[in-house]
Parts: structure tokens; sequence; C-alpha cells
């Protein structure tokens, strides 16, 4: 596939770009990343929904066909430029230059900085994971409705060290700069994990005990304060209301 195309009317289903698996301990009692977007976007979405892994040697879809592109989360690094990513970059890089909505986050977040022209590192402040407070930067569609400061889950050790041409960030957290970031008109990307709630965040907790402590963070700490986090969530719901479902977008 050389080219996207122009732009079309939005259509009634979200491409979800899936580029890993969830922890299998976590997956199984909780599924994986696509199932957990569709339940914290909830009814502000009436159409469907369908997943293409990108580690998969199948053709990637033509996205204009979809109303939005969602990339999720991986345990893989983006630093490790596999084939499969580079492909999905240059993939991404005509997704936002053919105007189609798109939401990267956490590993979605980092490739799309990555593809647009910035760059990827092991953060040098360590493992954020857990609830965290996000502090808002700037004004932006996608956070309507949430306060100064909100909590999310997190879990990442990559961090987005430069950003691409032309990016904004609109949030941050203590060991994250780059928490949420502008990359273009319908370009948006998050380092936290909107779609992950309490029981999900626990249970990443639970299994990475002996990793967390063995970086001397207080597993038992971050576990009792992990929680549901509905203002996150509603930022998922703000990408499909805002982004997809806009009437500027209907009337394109």
């Amino acid at each position: 596939m050389d080219s996207l195309g122009p732009s079309r009317l939005p259509q009634s289903v979200i491409l979800v770009l899936r580029a890993g698996d969830a922890l299998s301990e976590v997956a199984r009692a909780h599924g994986e990343y696509s199932a957990w977007i569709e339940r914290a976007v909830g009814d502000s979405w009436a159409g469907t929904w369908l997943e293409h892994d990108l580690r998969s040697a199948a053709e990637l879809p033509e996205a204009a066909q979809f109303a939005a592109v969602v990339i999720t989360g991986s345990p893989a690094s983006v630093t490790e430029q596999a084939p499969w990513m580079m492909r999905a970059a240059g993939y991404l890089r005509r997704v936002v230059q053919a105007q189609i909505p798109v939401l990267g986050i956490c590993f979605g977040h980092q490739l799309m900085a990555q593809a647009l022209g910035g760059s990827v590192k092991t953060n040098p402040r360590g493992r954020e994971i857990g609830t965290v407070e996000v502090q808002r930067l700037a004004p932006d569609p996608i956070l309507d409705g949430l306060p100064d400061r909100f909590f999310a889950n997190a879990t990442h050790v990559d961090t987005v060290v430069e950003l691409p041409p032309g990016a904004t960030v609109i949030a941050s957290t203590v060991l994250e700069s780059h928490a949420a970031v502008a990359f273009g008109e319908l370009a948006r990307g998050v380092q936290f994990h909107p779609e992950i709630d309490q029981q999900v965040m626990r249970g990443y907790v639970e299994v990475r005990r002996p990793l967390l402590t063995g970086e001397g963070l207080d597993a038992d700490g971050i576990l009792a304060r992990a929680a549901d986090t509905p203002f996150a969530r509603q930022l998922l719901r703000n990408f499909v209301e805002r982004f997809v479902l806009s009437p500027a977008r209907r009337a394109a």
C-alpha cells in the first residue's frame, strides 16, 4: 500500500492497531488491550471495532475507510526498531497526513512520536507504574471536562525524549514530561493508559512485584494506591466524541 488517499467521511468502524499482548495473567481475567479500550469508550461509540495485529505479516488495511485509528500499548520497546515497527511507523505517517483521527496509547504514543520525527529512549527518571497524577498544561479537546489535575493508570519504562516538529505537550506527570501530546490537528498520544481500570492495574503490579522490588520501588504502596480513573477514561470518550463524531468531521 503506497498511499492512504484522501480522507473520507467518517465510517462506522474504528481500527485498533494491536502492538502487543497484555500480561497473560491479567489477560486471562480481563481480556486484551482492545477489550479494555472498548469498555472504556462504552456507548460513546455506537459503531464497530476492527483489530489488526501490527506484528502480523498481513497487509495493513486501507485506513481511509475507518472512522479513526487507535494504537495500543505493548511490552515491546519502540527503541528496538523491529521491522514491523518500521512498517507501522510509515503507515502512521500516512494516517496523520490523511487527516484521519488517530490516538496512540503508551507504546502507540511513542511509535507515533518516533514516526513523525521525534525520539524515544528509556526514561532516565525510571519506571512509571501505578495510579499517577496528571497535570494539564494546555487546553485541548481531548481534555475537555477534565480537571487541571486528574489521575490515570500507567506502566512504562520508555519515554518520548524529543518531540517531532510541530507537536505540543498538553499534559505531564512527575516522571513523564510528555504524558499527553498533540501531534497534529487530529492526532493525539498519551503515555498513560486511560483504558486500564483498578483491577487491571493491580494485576500488573502484582505480576511485576519482584521486578518493582528489585528496582527499589514500593510495590505495596503502588498496589494500595491503584484506583479506577474515570477522568482518564473520559479522555477516550472525548477522542471519539470530539475527534471522530464532531460536527466538523461529519460535515467534512
